[in-house]
This record gives C-alpha cells, structure tokens and sequence, in this order.
C-alpha cells in the first residue's frame, strides 16, 4: 500500500500583480521518500515551497498535513507541523555564533532565560550529523559559503522535521560535504522523514530521489515515479524538448597573447604559484572546495591582500592594490554568492546592470538616464531578462538574477573576466545561455578565468583547467588532458594526474 502522504497541496495557486505563478499546482510528500522538484529558473518552485512553509498564502487550493485541511498555513502551523526548509539563499545572521543560528527562534529556556548549556549540546548532536566541527562560538559570518550551508541544514535539523525541503542544497558543497549530505538523507527517509529535494544537478536528482514533480511556467507538467527516466529524460520534461548540447561547440583559438602574468603569487591560502593567464582563453580553476580557487580570485582583483615577486596585468607591473584599481586595469569580477556580494537587492534590475558606470560619474550632473534605459533595455535583451526593468532584482529567479550580475559589466567592456562559480543554482536553459555567452567573450578575445564547483562544466567549457589542491596548483591540464577523471585525480592529490602544460 502506498503510505498517506504527510503533506498535500491540492490545486495551490498564486499571481503577483496580476501576474499568474503557480496555477493549479498539486504535490503529495510521503514519508520515506525522497521527493525531487524540478523546472526552469522562474518554473514556480520556490513560490510553492513558500506557500507549503507559510511564508506565502495561495489565492486558491488548500493544504493538507496529515488528513487535516488548511487553507493556508502560517509559518508557526507550519514549524508545529513539523515543515522546515533549507532555502538556497542562507538565512544565517552572520555576527552570531554557530550555535544561537542554529537554535534561532527554538531556543532551549531555563528559569525563562536561554539555557546555553543545553542549546550547545543540542547543536553539537546535530553539528556532528552534518559534518560540522567547528568551535560552536565561531560567528556564521567567519565561516566559507559551505560551511555556512551545513550550519543551514543543521538549523533545520535543529527542529526535527517531519518534512524537510532542501533548495539546491549542495551548490556550494565540497565533494567531501555533498556525500555526507547524502548519508544524511538515507538516514532521514530510513526515519521516516518526508524530503523534498530541488536541485539542477540532475546526477543528484537520479542517485537520490525516487519520484519527481516537474513545473514549467508554474504548472505542473509530470509527477511520475523516477524508476526508467534517464538524465536526458528529466531535460525533456523540465524544457519540454530534446536537451540537445548543453554545451557550445569548441574550437581551437590562435596563439594567445599572455594578459596577466603572476610569479610567487601568494593570497589568502595560496603560496608562491605561477601563473598565466592569456587572452582568447577560458582558464578553469578546478578541485575540492576552499582549496584556494576563490583566494586566487579575489587576490588577482584587489580585494584580498596579494604579494608577488612578478606581476603585469594588460602590460602594466604590479598587482591591484585595490578593487578601483583591478577596475581600471581591465578586470571585472562576478561573486559565487550574488545576493551578499553581487547585487543591490532592493534596487531595480536596470540600476544594477549601470552600477559600475556610476562610479565613472562626478555627480549627478554625469548621468544620463535616457542613455540608462536604453542601455539597460539592449543588455537585457542580449541576455533574455524579460520584463519590468524598474522591478527589484531581488523580484527575479536565481537565474536571471545570475544574468544581471554578468550583464552590469558589459558596458565596460572588461579584458579579464574573473568568474566565481556563475551558473551555482541557476537551470539548464540558462546555464546553456551563460556557457554561450562565455565562449562568445572568449572569441572576442577576452581572457576569463572560471571557478567552478561543477566538474563537467570545466572539461567542456575550458581551454585549460588548473586544479587547486591546499593553496597550490596540482595539475595545469591543457585542452586535450582536461577530462573529469584527471581533474578528481588531481583534486585528490593522485600522483598520476599531477601533469603540466
């Protein structure tokens, strides 16, 4: 017999402005069952999830839990309902400790006051369920992207959910933290736990889960067990065709004219490396998590403390010694995590595509706001950002607002494009769009260096691909050696794969 769903949504809709997002939209969770949700960027999935959570009312349908009917939830019903969501935007508070984000709004009380004792020995339980070693007193704002995501998870452990939904919940994890993830969702659906599971790597979708409901345009357009789809199948139900090549066809460029040369480089984690970065080219930064990949970047553009014995950046000696000057050196950078670090969130989508410009400005007496919005409008439709470009970025899907982040710097026009894990959370249609447009810049002849979490991402995209290991390049893979086997090798120190250009 098939068990009784813990949660229902029955016909769920929901407009903004006028505008429809879900319409009709019905899902059952079970308990046991690790259940994927898949679609596009702008699919609905995130409106559903916050209808299910509380965080939103639909304007018709219901909610069901355990048999019972709700027209909505509140957030509290939703929490005593046993409902916790990992959200793949964090909702950490960065100046308190591990442990008081861990136990926000659940604390454990003595005598009416916080019992400290007991709030730490409940995070630890949970700490040491998702890997999490740290000193629990350490402030989440201290922590990297990955670690900040397990305190996320831990904190929904926190309440013992019944029901647990998981946004893209490895986008920002090492290889390490995804496969005790993993462990940790089979010990949940061995408990009994209900799991809904949203993420655009499809490889997870088809290890870990056994039934997918898919959205496009906010309704549902398969709900069917997963048993005989292939990953090429879940494209076809997600985009509703063929996948076709994900990624654009590779040809080889002419010789390169180095445009950034770094000797005993040293940032951050990194020591002494040499590097090469050439115009024409896109130079993937590969291997484990927080092995230095982001050190390097933010130590090429100013905004990390560098040294080097050697350093020319577009024919000028010495590093950036700040963000203005890597600006005025030809270098943009666009951050993993665009919410914290890329955008504007309350500002419009067009006022955060001219963000860079505004610094060229002296005054208001500068700026031009009919030149704005006609350029605003252009790089719009370069990128197929749809609609009101006065709405605020923060109103977007992941995706488009991935679009916004590499869209501000295409008015300046940058030779050195510094990419910091660009398509992290954003679906196969728009990841197939950026792929495009960076093999596009690249014809052009700019130089871009990627970091990515994604290994296959590397293998096609990239000319060549140096492989981080503990502050220092392990392997430098020209096109022709760049393969995932090579990179994992190299990642994981095998002495095999430690080949050079």
């Amino acid at each position: 017999m098939t068990p009784q769903a813990i949660i229902k949504a029955n016909g769920l809709s929901k407009s903004f402005f006028g505008n429809p997002v879900l319409q009709n939209v019905s899902i059952a969770l079970e308990p046991g069952r690790i259940h994927a949700l898949l679609g596009e960027n702008g699919a609905g999935k995130s409106t559903l999830i916050n209808l299910l959570s509380g965080a939103l009312a639909p304007d018709g349908g219901e909610i069901e839990i355990d048999g019972r009917s709700h027209r909505r939830l509140t957030p509290s019903e939703a929490r005593r309902a046993g409902i916790a969501v990992v959200q793949q935007e964090l909702s950490l508070t960065s100046d308190l400790s591990i442990a008081e984000n861990i136990g926000l709004g659940a604390y454990p009380r003595r005598f009416g006051l916080i019992d400290y004792k007991a709030l730490a020995r409940k995070a630890r339980e949970v700490c040491d369920l998702v890997g999490l070693e740290e000193n629990l007193s350490t402030p989440v704002g201290d922590l990297p992207l990955g670690r900040r995501q397990m305190v996320e998870i831990a904190k929904a452990l926190f309440r013992k959910p019944r029901i647990l939904v998981l946004d893209e919940p490895t986008s920002s994890l090492s290889a390490h933290e995804a496969q005790t993830l993993t462990r940790l969702l089979q010990r949940l659906r061995a408990e009994g736990t209900a799991i809904l599971y949203i993420s655009h790597r499809l490889n997870e979708v088809m290890r870990l889960c056994e039934h997918v409901t898919v959205l496009k345009d906010g309704k549902v357009t398969a709900d069917r067990s997963l048993q005989g789809v292939d990953a090429a199948g879940l494209v076809r139900l997600m985009v509703g065709r063929d996948p076709g090549d994900l990624f654009p066809h590779w040809t080889p460029s002419p010789e390169r004219q180095t445009i950034v040369e770094v000797t005993g480089f040293s940032s951050g984690l990194l020591r002494d490396i040499d590097l090469e970065i050439k115009r024409g080219e896109i130079l993937g930064l590969g291997g484990l998590v927080g092995q230095g990949q982001e050190d390097l970047l933010l130590g090429l553009y100013g905004a990390l403390p560098a040294s080097a014995r050697r350093a020319v950046f577009n024919n000028v000696a010495g590093l950036p010694s700040s963000v203005s000057r890597a600006n005025a050196l030809g270098l943009a950078y666009v951050p993993a995590d665009r919410k914290r670090e890329g955008l504007h969130l309350i500002h419009s989508i067009a006022w955060n595509m001219m963000l860079p410009d505004f610094g060229k400005a002296r005054g208001l007496s500068r700026r031009d706001p009919a030149a704005e919005r006609k350029l605003a409008t252009e790089l719009a439709d370069r990128l197929s950002i749809k609609g009101d470009l006065t709405r605020q970025v923060q109103a977007l899907s992941g995706g488009n607002q991935q679009k916004v982040a590499l869209a501000k710097w295409m008015p300046a026009d940058p030779p050195i494009l510094l990419l910091n894990d660009p398509t992290r959370g954003v679906d196969v249609e728009t990841k197939r769009e950026i792929y495009v447009l960076l093999r596009r810049f690249a014809a052009q002849g700019k130089a871009i260096v990627l970091s990515s979490s994604d290994t296959p991402e590397l293998v096609h995209l990239c000319d060549r691909v140096a492989v981080m290991r503990e502050g220092g390049i392990a392997a430098l893979l020209e096109r022709e050696k760049i393969s995932e086997e090579a990179i994992v090798a190299a990642a994981m120190g095998a002495e095999a794969a430690k080949v050079a250009a």
